[in-house]
């Protein structure tokens, strides 16, 4: 048939064009509702019969939209050859530009595709209790497809090869390889980190560097984002927590016991030997009785033998050995620890004399009680040294104090 210009047409031929186009415009119109309708009910039906989560993601609720949107341009591409009287020319353009918005929504279908799969796969981990980081993953997938969806659309458009396009790209590889260094950066630094699980959602660290001290909630491209003690977030750019220093506490958590390590700095001028009428005194503790018995008779069987060797040891305190009121101190420390509830006895406990220093002797603590959970934890380790701090007249000794102004004015009255 002899193609004629809008101009050469008559009125019959006029008519018969806009019936046709009008035909395919109701057409394209009426087929979202129609194919949005019958996708819904599909994916209805098959979400039924669908058993592992994965397969459920294909016809989730959300996709039955984005879906039936592809439907209009798809009826245009077909039947805009069937309209009569149009050029070759417009026809081509209509259809390049109906196969544009097809891909623009294809495209558009497998991004909430990949959103629905980070979904599920957060929430399997969060069952499981592990946690890993695929956003940066999704995104960098994105990034990628919303590229190649582009080149192929402008491609359509101007209904040449993508090759072209793509040969031109590779041309500009050092270029774009300076634009997108930060993201290939951290895409990188994001896979070092999952793979070998060294940060998870959920964790909790410390960069100081960076001023994050806290609990990491995403894991994106460029950025982990932690949100601090005091409720502000930090992020932090990805490639950073590859190449600098962080602390992870996740390992804390999972033991099932949170460190004490405080130090007790005792007045070096109290600490003294103990005396008989301190002994009978602190044997009244049932804590420390059994120690206090099992060292003099310790000390009695020393005594005994040095006796036969040197003579007696009534008024010879350089030969004799006795009890030290720190030493017993640190005892009672130890023993009150280890009957303590919430201290872990399976862990490390030590109780230790530090070096002495101006400001006294320090009497380190270090155990881990049986939680974690930071406000257990603070009362519990408060606890423990209140007592300590209370007790501790009961051995004659004394914490070290610097002078404040209420001891210089008693000094001058």
């Amino acid at each position: 048939m002899e193609i004629l210009s809008i101009s050469e047409l008559n009125t019959a031929q006029i008519v018969e064009m806009f019936v046709g186009g009008s035909l395919l415009i109701f057409s394209a119109y009426i087929s979202f509702p129609l194919t949005n309708w019958l996708v819904q009910k599909s994916f209805n039906n098959w979400y039924k019969y669908a058993e592992s989560e994965w397969t459920k993601a294909f016809f989730h609720t959300n996709l039955t939209r984005k879906v039936a949107l592809i439907a209009p341009s798809l009826i245009i591409q077909i039947a805009v050859g069937l309209v009569p009287h149009v050029s070759k020319d417009v026809t081509s353009i209509i259809k390049n530009i109906a196969v544009s918005v097809t891909i623009f929504y294809l495209l558009r279908v497998l991004l909430a595709l990949l959103d629905i799969f980070e979904n599920l796969q957060v929430q399997n981990a969060l069952k499981e209790k592990r946690p890993k980081a695929i956003k940066s993953y999704v995104q960098l997938s994105k990034i990628l497809l919303i590229i190649l969806g582009t080149i192929v659309i402008i491609s359509t458009l101007i209904d040449r090869s993508p090759l072209i396009f793509l040969s031109g790209i590779g041309a500009m590889s050092a270029v774009l390889l300076i634009v997108f260094k930060d993201t290939l950066t951290s895409f990188v630094a994001g896979i070092q980190l999952t793979a070998t699980d060294m940060l998870r959602v959920g964790d909790w660290i410390e960069m100081p560097q960076v001023g994050a001290d806290g609990e990491v909630t995403e894991i994106a491209l460029h950025t982990v984002r932690v949100q601090n003690w005091d409720k502000t977030i930090t992020a932090v750019p990805t490639w950073r927590l590859m190449s600098e220093s962080f602390k992870n506490w996740r390992g804390m958590a999972e033991s099932g016991g949170r460190r004490i390590k405080k130090v007790l700095v005792i007045d070096s001028s109290s600490v003294r030997f103990l005396s008989e009428d301190d002994l009978k005194r602190l044997k009244r503790a049932e804590r420390i009785k059994l120690y206090l018995e099992s060292r003099e008779e310790s000390i009695k069987l020393y005594h005994d033998e040095v006796e036969t060797r040197i003579g007696s040891l009534s008024h010879d305190r350089l030969n004799r050995r006795s009890l030290t009121n720190l030493g017993t101190f640190r005892a009672y420390v130890d023993l009150y620890l280890h009957e303590h509830p919430l201290v872990h006895d399976d862990m490390t406990r030590i109780v230790r004399v530090m070096e002495s220093s101006a400001e006294g002797i320090p009497l380190e603590v270090y155990c881990f009680t049986t939680t974690t959970k930071w406000k257990d934890y603070e009362n519990i380790q408060s606890d423990i040294f209140e007592h300590f701090f209370a007790i501790l007249p009961e051995f004659g000794l004394r914490l070290y104090q610097k002078p404040g102004s209420g001891d210089f004015r008693t000094l001058l009255k």
